[in-house]
């Protein structure tokens, strides 16, 4: 662990570090959100529109099947609970660190304070966050919900979580990003750490439904170690302004596997560069890389990048993406870096417009050639992610719809 003075220092000369990606966003162009709001016990007592933003990023008000619930408003933990103390630890991440002095050596140590000015000025404002700890050999049959949410107009909310699954644990986790109904601009900086230990399993699904003016910046690394599992949901289909993320999975213990989904569509107005990084550096690793991503008028850049280190290294890189308007643009750029003989890893690209014969082919059996378009588009965007509530699915579904009517 670095000295925090070093640690401060190097934050503060990377305030003006711009990332290598996406759109270069102006910290000063936004407020830094309060870090002081009222604690919710009871989330049936918020209001309708607070309820309804909760359900449609997969975060149920009456924590129905849910283990546990955080929720972060602006800059303030919100509430915060957990049904099973013994299978599954939720605090927030600045109380965590007062409790277990050992945190230290895990917080900003996977991601570091100047890797560019969004990660320098969350580590300045010591931003606070979800801790999720699931014991060693626990293996929680629900999940633990979590919600940042964004409640004041042109601001900046900056969150710093950090999960620990112990050995042998399995964890499940839906966060779920949103704003308040009457905020349209404002900015998102998240800052994730996850360490998966020898033979644990977590499975993170993040669900994103921002209002139309938000810039994201989520900055993300995990560790997996010796037989551990790491799969990961990403989930954006409403209209944002701009979205850059880059999550990276060090597998670094023999025969640890990671699987990573994205899925976006880019509205008109949005910029969406999506991507994942997994560099194998154990032997026998193996991982999967799965991107469905749909223009309707956006801009898309879908990254994949795969860095082999370690021999029996195994790894599939898969792009896939639809253009549904003569506006929109899709880009994807797949890497593969083989440092070592013995590795196995491969890509597979492809971007373009819905063929007319699919199209035709369905409506020869009855459906409308809305119907057809948007089962083509529902199967398109499915890469099996479980665990969502119905009414979250009843929300995609009508996405879904709307952007079939768009693609006709």
């Amino acid at each position: 662990m670095q000295d925090g003075l070093s640690l401060r220092k190097k934050a503060e000369d990377a305030l003006k570090k711009t990332p290598p990606y996406g759109e270069d966003l102006n910290l000063d162009d936004y407020e830094v959100a309060g870090k002081e709001e009222n604690f919710t016990q009871d989330l049936m007592a918020l209001s309708e529109d607070d309820k309804k933003t909760l359900i449609n990023v997969g975060v149920i008000p009456t924590e129905e099947n849910r283990i546990g619930t955080f929720i972060m408003l602006n800059n303030a933990v919100s509430h915060a609970s957990v049904k099973k103390e013994d299978e599954v630890e939720l605090l927030s991440l600045q109380n965590a660190l007062k409790k277990y002095d050992w945190l230290k050596d895990y917080s900003w140590n996977l991601v570091k304070p100047d890797t560019d000015k969004y990660t320098a000025i969350s580590y300045l404002q010591n931003a606070d966050g979800y801790f999720i700890r699931a014991p060693a050999g626990k293996k929680s049959k629900m999940p633990v919900q979590t919600c940042l949410l964004i409640g004041s107009k042109n601001s900046s909310q900056m969150v710093h979580n950090l999960i620990v699954v112990e050995e042998g644990a399995h964890l499940d986790v839906i966060t779920g990003c949103s704003t308040r109904k009457d905020v349209e601009r404002g900015l998102h900086l998240g800052i994730s750490e996850m360490y998966v230990k020898k033979g644990a399993t977590l499975n993170f699904t993040m669900i994103h439904n921002w209002a139309e003016q938000i810039g994201v910046r989520p900055r993300t690394v995990v560790y997996v170690e010796e037989g551990g599992t790491y799969i990961n949901n990403y989930v954006t289909l409403k209209p944002v302004k701009s979205v850059q993320t880059y999550p990276t999975v060090l597998l670094e213990g023999n025969g640890a596997f990671a699987r990573l989904n994205s899925i976006g569509v880019a509205h008109p107005g949005s910029e969406l560069d999506l991507g994942s990084r997994v560099i194998f550096n154990a032997p026998n690793t193996k991982a999967e890389l799965i991107s469905r991503t749909i223009t309707t008028g956006g801009k898309v850049i879908a990254r994949g990048e795969m860095i082999g280190n370690a021999n029996g290294a195994k790894g599939h890189l898969e792009c896939h993406g639809l253009v549904l308007s003569d506006v929109g643009t899709q880009r994807a750029i797949p890497i593969l870096e083989a440092n070592v003989e013995d590795i196995e890893l491969s890509h597979e690209a492809a971007v373009g417009r819905i063929a007319r014969e699919q199209i035709e082919y369905l409506m020869a059996r009855g459906l409308t050639e809305e119907e057809a378009v948007g089962m083509i588009v529902r199967g398109f965007l499915d890469v099996g992610i479980q665990g969502i509530p119905e009414e979250l699915k009843a929300s995609i579904d009508e996405t879904i719809a709307k952007i079939g009517e768009k693609a006709i």
